[in-house]
């Protein structure tokens, strides 16, 4: 005859403070061998989160993983790693805006992780050391048209590429690179290091038409020489307003400006022509990025004076900070809360504006002369979408091409991205454009449609334990001085040294994603926690885990979540 125990209460662990059910007969109890899994209530669970810096960057990258790559200064691994997402790493550590690092939980600690500043440095080393990206795969025996040598092109080229198929890049321009060597100055972006980047996609086979416009794509696509069209053109033609001026006056729009700039020398160092002269005193109207690369530009060419005039406040200006605050070091000045109504020579006329309630300007009636010899619109930029007129199942809005969630317009097998279709205007997002447009045009070429893989849960700064972290901040990169920089395009942000670097890339939390460092394994009072294989983790043998939960509570980066037993 069996015999019974009487349930016993509820107990309290000594060393964790749970409340556990010791509601276990004798019979059972023996019959477990010591086992203590039938105790628990809820069940430690090993879980992969999504980090926040993968989450919000616009390319797609896996930092977190080329991060840790980079930790132990496996520099190539890591680079390794950074090129399966995106093919000009160099450039993006200089001219990305990093939304990476504002998501980064470790904001919240200290310092966000300078992400953005590892990534140059393995940029620039893979150039100093001449790595090579992996070889291709097998010819395809499929052939790929891209219309753009832009950020987005570039990376769809180099991602089809890399897929085994043909791949030809026409552009209008003399040279590839787009906006990123026609609109960037060379103080932000050198030519050498874009020059090589570009080399590098060129030399794995992608061939480059450059100078041919492509006026429509429609003969193109009914030749039948190519599988699929990638359109790419970027929107490099700055957007007019009308504002009254007299004849004399000096007007000219901020992309033609920094072009012709670009194009002057083979660095892009400013080497133009006397009808680029802008005189003593310039006035840039607009608050983007372009207006503040036209007025720090006007500085590098001779002029005594550069003022920005924006009809909202800094507050509301949709410029980077990082960029108003160069500017401002370099003896950039803004007027705030002004409109230009009218131009004539050697002054304009300036009209004081107010915001009301909603953060709208409007004006106040009150007005002042400004002297200035010249003005340059910044005023945003547009498309030239001359190339699609007439193609059946194409449809633009509000100046952009509509696309579905594969980047194909309505004419099948013709995909667009990048600038001429609704989105951020970022080099970063252009590089993410290109790569899903290839994954897409990989898929459609074999008959598929690209699905991309669930995403997993955001890794929340609550479950990370922070105290395992010191106070490390961010490593600072050195700088030009504001007076020096302004009278030269040499760049001005240097990058990182390899031990900076290295100490950087080891200021990742890993959030919410197992880095194996024994933690669980060591801190188990149970012993119930099985270390693996390297690189495939640890297992939790369930017969002997009562659920304490201190595994978790001791997890640094928040790998491990307790779920209710019956789930």
């Amino acid at each position: 005859m069996t015999t019974t125990s009487t349930p016993e209460p509820a107990g309290t662990d000594a060393g964790t403070g749970r409340v556990l059910p010791f509601a276990i007969t004798l019979a059972t109890a023996s019959s477990l061998e010591n086992k203590t899994g039938a105790w628990r209530v809820e069940r430690p669970v090993y879980r992969d989160f999504l980090p926040p810096c993968n989450d919000a960057c616009p390319a797609g990258e896996n930092i977190q993983k080329w991060l840790y790559d980079a930790e132990d200064g496996s520099y190539e691994q890591a680079w390794r790693t950074l090129m399966r997402d995106n093919p000009l790493p160099a450039v993006m550590g200089r001219v990305c805006y990093h939304p990476c690092q504002t998501a980064c939980n470790r904001g919240r600690v200290d310092e966000a992780v300078g992400i953005n500043a590892v990534e140059r440095f393995l940029g620039d080393e893979a150039l100093r050391q001449g790595w090579a990206p992996e070889p291709c795969a097998p010819d395809t025996g499929k052939h790929v048209l891209i219309v753009g040598a832009g950020p987005a092109g570039l990376s769809a080229a180099y991602q089809l590429r890399r897929r085994g198929h043909a791949v030809t890049v026409r552009d209008a321009a003399p040279k590839a690179g787009g906006m990123m060597r026609y609109g960037i100055p060379a103080y932000r972006l050198p030519r050498d290091v874009l020059d090589a980047e570009i080399a590098r996609i060129e030399a794995m086979g992608v061939r480059f038409v450059l100078d041919s416009k492509v006026d429509h794509i429609a003969p193109e696509l009914a030749s039948g020489e190519f599988d699929a069209v990638f359109l790419a053109v970027g929107a490099q033609i700055g957007r007019r307003a009308y504002i009254p001026a007299g004849e004399t006056a000096r007007i000219l729009d901020a992309v033609t400006m920094l072009k012709d700039v670009a194009g002057g020398g083979e660095s892009g160092e400013g080497a133009v022509d006397d009808q680029l002269m802008l005189g003593r005193r310039v006035v840039v109207y607009g608050g983007g990025n372009t207006a503040l690369d036209a007025a720090r530009t006007a500085k590098r060419l001779g002029a005594e004076e550069a003022i920005i005039v924006y009809r909202r406040t800094r507050e509301r200006m949709p410029a980077h900070d990082s960029e108003v605050v160069e500017a401002l070091e370099e003896g950039i000045q803004m007027r705030w809360l002004s409109t230009v109504q009218h131009a004539d020579a050697g002054k304009l006329r300036i009209e004081r504006m107010e915001l009301d309630e909603t953060g709208f300007p409007q004006p106040t009636g009150e007005f002042e002369d400004l002297a200035a010899d010249s003005l340059i619109l910044a005023l945003g930029q547009e498309s030239d979408l001359g190339l699609v007129d007439g193609v059946e199942g194409i449809t633009i809005e509000d100046g952009v091409v509509q696309v579905d969630d594969q980047l194909m317009t309505g004419y099948p097998g013709l995909f667009a991205g990048g600038d001429m279709v609704p989105s951020q205007r970022t080099v970063t997002v252009g590089i993410g454009h290109g790569k899903k447009a290839a994954r897409a045009i990989d898929a459609y070429l074999r008959g598929e449609v690209y699905q991309p893989p669930e995403r997993h849960r955001l890794a929340q700064i609550g479950a990370i334990n922070s105290w395992y972290y010191s106070d490390a901040p961010q490593q600072v990169r050195e700088r030009l001085e504001g007076a020096r920089r302004s009278q030269t395009f040499a760049e001005v942000v240097r990058g990182l040294s390899a031990d900076d670097a290295l100490f950087e890339a080891r200021r990742c939390m890993s959030c919410g994603n197992c880095f194996e460092c024994d933690n669980c394994f060591g801190v188990c009072p149970d012993n119930a926690v099985i270390k693996l294989e390297p690189g495939k983790r640890y297992a939790f043998n369930y017969d002997y885990c009562k659920g304490c939960g201190i595994c978790a509570e001791e997890c640094p980066c928040g790998a491990i979540e307790m779920v209710p037993e019956m789930s």
